[in-house]
């Protein structure tokens, strides 16, 4: 089974769970003997594990013939290609690609980031896609959220394969529903051409059946996991630096994640004991807001930001907390908490989690209660037994989900769509 993915992150170079999840359903797959996984990113790094698959960069992809006099191309190629079909080709290419900004080897430069000329970026991605469909055989598409949709239609209408699109969120989880209402057509348009829709939790599963219009019959939940425990991130010690109890968000500070709320909650906290400190990791659009928040509520000598973390530094946070909070206002499915639990950190999640679906040991609250969150906060830091339960009970449950049982999962599905095809 050949399988060509299309993905915007992979580690270690990540800005949020997308490129986590990549990681982790590309490898839970990989374990399939018969499973072969090309990757295709804006941007590698060259840093990035390809142990278990391939990974080709659009950025390294010619789509220009660079400094090349096509007439003599044409007497080289006229014996094997009729003329009319020649000069269409040397038209298309002209029409096509001369306005792109490209290296001196004909390669479309990308960022390999989130730019302000994202949609720019995207369309030059799929345009590199439709290169590398017409050289890399495969037997599946699989795109990746909606900035890989258009690089997923082309290589269909290419190739003919069927196309699997793998939503991780929408706009109306991005945006606290007030969609951009180009990214709603990117995504929608997505949709309507996927052969089957996977979703990382029912609750953006019913998102879109009821917001995109999509056959309930085509669109299949399957949860996200966690990365086992690898023996260096298992010796990673805590870095705790105090005798107070230490409560954290680790995340992007956006409305999408209610930062707001934790803030609030942490001032009710503070209200009852003053032997907690609270740290907020991660960066976002809201962070001098959250920073403003925490003087106003006169609780900045407890409070601690300390910008965007990947990587160990992540497991360094989590190892040193004695309380992980994931208060998202909408939150596809949240990779974050199932790390802390692995960690054995107890953990309060938001109802409106895809991963609340999923997890039977972690305290789970509305995102706006925040005299309900307080309440959990303040419990496991007062009550041992409490947190001993919560951290033992909490890394047995999250142990078991792996990123194996979701391949598998995915696996089905390619088998389903192919024997339809059959």
């Amino acid at each position: 089974m050949k399988a060509l993915m299309f993905g915007w992150e992979f580690p270690p170079h990540i800005l949020g769970g997308l490129g986590t999840a990549s990681y982790g359903l590309t490898k839970g797959m990989s374990m399939q003997p018969d499973m072969e996984i090309t990757f295709v990113m804006p941007k590698p790094w060259g840093d990035e594990d390809q142990s278990f698959l391939r990974l080709i960069g659009s950025c390294n992809t010619p789509v220009v013939w660079k400094d090349v006099n096509l007439d003599q191309v044409q007497e080289s190629i006229g014996k094997y290609m009729h003329p009319q079909l020649y000069f269409d080709l040397r038209n298309h290419i002209y029409a096509n690609f001369s306005h792109y900004q490209t290296n001196e080897l004909g390669c479309i430069n990308f960022s390999g980031r989130y730019p302000d000329n994202l949609l720019e970026e995207i369309n030059n991605y799929s345009i590199v896609a439709g290169v590398i469909a017409r050289t890399i055989p495969c037997d599946i598409i699989h795109s990746h959220d909606w900035l890989t949709y258009p690089a997923g239609i082309h290589t269909k209408t290419v190739t003919g394969k069927p196309l699997v699109i793998h939503v991780h969120a929408t706009d109306f989880d991005r945006s606290r529903g007030q969609v951009n209402p180009t990214v709603y057509g990117i995504e929608k348009d997505g949709m309507d051409h996927a052969d089957h829709i996977i979703t990382v939790s029912h609750l953006t599963r019913n998102t879109v059946i009821e917001k995109y219009h999509q056959d309930p019959r085509k669109v299949t939940t399957i949860h996200n996991a966690v990365e086992p425990m690898s023996p260096e991130v298992a010796a990673i010690q805590s870095k705790k630096s105090t005798k107070d109890k230490v409560i954290t968000f680790l995340g992007r500070i956006t409305m999408q994640k209610g930062p707001e709320y934790f803030v609030e909650a942490a001032a009710k906290v503070l209200s009852k004991t003053d032997n907690v400190r609270f740290v907020m990791a991660g960066n976002g659009d809201m962070m001098n807001q959250m920073i403003r928040l925490a003087a106003q509520r006169n609780i900045s000598d407890r409070f601690h930001f300390t910008g965007f973390m990947k990587g160990k530094q992540v497991y360094e946070v989590l190892k040193s907390s004695d309380v992980y909070v994931m208060p998202s206002v909408s939150e596809p499915f949240g990779i974050s908490p199932l790390e802390a639990m692995q960690c054995g950190v107890p953990t309060i999640i938001s109802k409106q989690s895809g991963c609340a679906e999923i997890l039977e040991k972690a305290i789970k609250t509305d995102y706006w209660d925040i005299e309900a969150m307080a309440d959990a906060m303040y419990s496991i830091v007062s009550y041992p037994a409490m947190a001993d339960y919560l951290s033992v009970e909490g890394k047995n449950e999250v142990d078991k989900i792996t990123w194996e049982k979701a391949g598998h999962k995915v696996r089905t599905i390619y088998d389903m769509l192919l024997a339809s095809r059959a």
